[in-house]
């Protein structure tokens, strides 16, 4: 099998320097950590041309990273093998075209039951249309998960 490409998305108004990517580039130094900016659509672009010639995704997204990693898995399924997302701003998007044939690919979501930014219910809706193997966490923490976020086992997680 080919070799595992993890790669961290950051959030809209973070980075990859941001608390996340910070813990990420500390513990797993092979990991993808790129920074993105400007519209979505040229967020989008700037990740595909980062993960270009790239397969065997595991994208780790937070908040808007979340919505983005959904979105290359939208049109790259193939090449992901699995997403983890941190409260993903799911609801900023069109998802219709995935909709009709729900992604396949181990999905694992944590969200904060306190998140005033990207409100759960919402979202749980949205990945529960979009993802056929979805495992949802709803856990008593804000949108930014820092309590659960470092007790997480990302050893766990990013090895499937």
């Amino acid at each position: 099998m080919n070799k595992i490409t993890r790669v961290f998305i950051h959030g809209l108004d973070s980075s990859s320097r941001g608390t996340k990517g910070s813990y990420f580039r500390a513990r797993y130094p092979g990991m993808l950590l790129l920074d993105y900016s400007g519209s979505l659509e040229e967020r989008m672009a700037q990740l595909e041309k980062g993960l270009s010639g790239t397969e065997n995704l595991i994208l780790v997204g937070s908040s808007y990273g979340g919505l983005m990693a959904a979105l290359f898995a939208c049109g790259n399924e193939a090449r992901v093998r699995q997403l983890i997302l941190l409260a993903p701003a799911l609801g900023h998007a069109d998802f219709t075209a995935c909709f009709r044939q729900p992604l396949q690919i181990p999905v694992t979501l944590y969200h904060g039951r306190f998140d005033v930014v990207v409100p759960p219910e919402p979202t749980r809706r949205i990945a529960e249309q979009l993802f056929g193997n979805l495992d949802y966490h709803l856990v008593e923490d804000d949108h930014n998960l820092h309590q659960i976020f470092p007790t997480l086992d990302w050893d766990a997680l990013l090895v499937l």
